[in-house]
């Protein structure tokens, strides 16, 4: 699908009707998307999978009230009924008084060329081709026995923006993803590990075959997992998954989320919440980056700043409501509403790496569990009480020595959070990055 399959001005057209149906004032925007995946299992095409899609959304303005919609139709008749029927909707909405555009002297007024796009667009065959590769380097390993599946996919988009006060801006997007889950088993019982990854541009990905290995190494690691008693130990959660370690914090700055009262961080602006030392970004304009943005969905440009800067709260994450119902300006983090209310959201976060491999940590601790995968995590948003089950290692003398299963970790994350020690070992593979990361004395409930 090509990127201007919309009529010229179909966004100006939108806006103007809505004003002329009685909008005080409105925004509009515009996605293109198109994708597609390729799915294998032990080696057999198993499905494939295409979608492209247009829509244009529109969110209209009367006083106190909004309301939103979108549609597929981006005719001159479609444009006309969409802006009716939404600013009808908008007469009888409620009134919400922290609604409306974002202040235009807030507004992004100048847009950087982050690099998210790519024009590579394997085919179906390629895709395959790419799925099987990993499986086979998984099965190849000695211990895996079976597949869960495989996959190879690709996807891009572009949106557009329009307000009516006169902001415009667009971006486009890519992606490429591998994945694959090998089982492993040894005297009648079975374990399952899983490596995959996703990048903007198809030539950053790793190799299949190298991503298939290491998931099948992982699979065969777990081969006689056993469960441990429970007990207080240290817990190192392996870089794979630290982001889960990370991402409960982000949930707990919204500022929705502040604005209700429901956040076990509401009163900890200001406050030491991490140890000394820990720092954690949020950079919207880092090149290539999985969640980067020119701007934001209301149009406030974005900032390189340290949400948590030598342990300390700096900031919560603010669209133009939260923004306005907590007497602050706008951070540049609300999502598109696309036809709706934006939400609010990060972009590239990272906790800064410390100076200690994995195997540093394990050796300076000695004894404990080294979490290679977790399964449901449960958290109380108004306390901050936490756990999860998870997989893993456990290690003594700084040495792994078996593989354990079916066990939780519980605790309340902000003592948690005041006892990460952060590793050294941090790579890019997400919205939200993290090395391996270190918490004394946690609580383990196995049998």
């Amino acid at each position: 699908m090509a990127y201007d399959t919309a009529p010229d001005g179909a966004l100006e057209s939108l806006l103007a009707h809505a004003r002329t149906a009685g909008a005080d004032s409105a925004d509009a925007s515009l996605s293109v998307s198109e994708s597609l995946s390729v799915d294998v299992r032990m080696g057999e095409f198993e499905g494939v999978e295409r979608s492209e899609n247009r829509s244009i959304g529109l969110r209209a303005f009367i006083g106190r009230k909004q309301a939103g919609a979108t549609t597929s139709d981006l005719s001159p008749a479609g444009l006309k009924a969409l802006a009716e029927r939404v600013v009808e909707m908008a007469k009888f909405a409620p009134e919400d008084p922290w609604c409306g555009l974002l202040d235009p002297a807030e507004r992004a007024t100048s847009f950087p060329d982050l690099d998210t796009h790519d024009d590579a667009r394997p085919d179906a065959n390629a895709l395959e081709a790419m799925a099987k590769d990993a499986e086979e380097a998984a099965l190849a390993v000695a211990g895996v026995t079976n597949s869960s599946g495989s996959g190879a996919s690709w996807s891009a988009s572009s949106v557009a923006m329009r307000t009516s006060d006169g902001f415009s801006g667009g971006a486009r997007a890519s992606s490429y993803g591998i994945g694959v889950s090998p089982l492993a088993e040894r005297d009648g019982k079975k374990e399952r590990d899983w490596e995959g990854r996703t990048t903007r541009f198809l030539a950053e990905l790793p190799s299949a075959a190298d991503l298939g290995r290491r998931a099948g190494e992982r699979a065969v690691a777990r081969l006689g997992a056993r469960k441990i008693e429970s007990c207080k130990a240290a817990v190192i959660f392996e870089n794979r998954i630290a982001g889960s370690m990370v991402s409960p914090m982000l949930g707990a700055i919204s500022g929705a989320a502040i604005a209700r009262g429901v956040s076990f961080l509401k009163d900890k602006l200001g406050a030491q919440v991490y140890a000394k030392g820990v720092n954690i970004e949020d950079d919207p304009f880092r090149k290539r980056g999985l969640s980067s943005r020119p701007f934001d969905g209301e149009g406030a440009p974005g900032q390189r700043r340290l949400l948590i800067e030598d342990g300390v709260l700096t900031t919560w994450l603010l669209n133009a409501s939260a923004a306005r119902q907590l007497g602050l300006k706008s951070t540049g983090h609300a999502t598109l509403g696309h036809g709706g209310p934006p939400g609010i959201s990060s972009s590239n976060v990272t906790l800064q790496p410390g100076d200690r491999s994995l195997e540093q940590l394990m050796k300076d601790v000695g004894k404990g569990l080294l979490i290679t995968d977790k399964f449901s995590p449960s958290l109380n948003s108004n306390t901050g009480d936490w756990s999860v089950g998870v997989a893993g290692f456990w290690f003594e003398n700084g040495e792994r020595a078996y593989p354990v299963s079916e066990i939780t970790v519980a605790g309340n994350l902000i003592d948690i959070f005041a006892r990460l020690i952060p590793g050294a070992d941090l790579e890019r593979r997400g919205g939200v990055d993290a090395p391996s990361v270190l918490i004394d004395d946690l609580t383990i409930a196995g049998v």
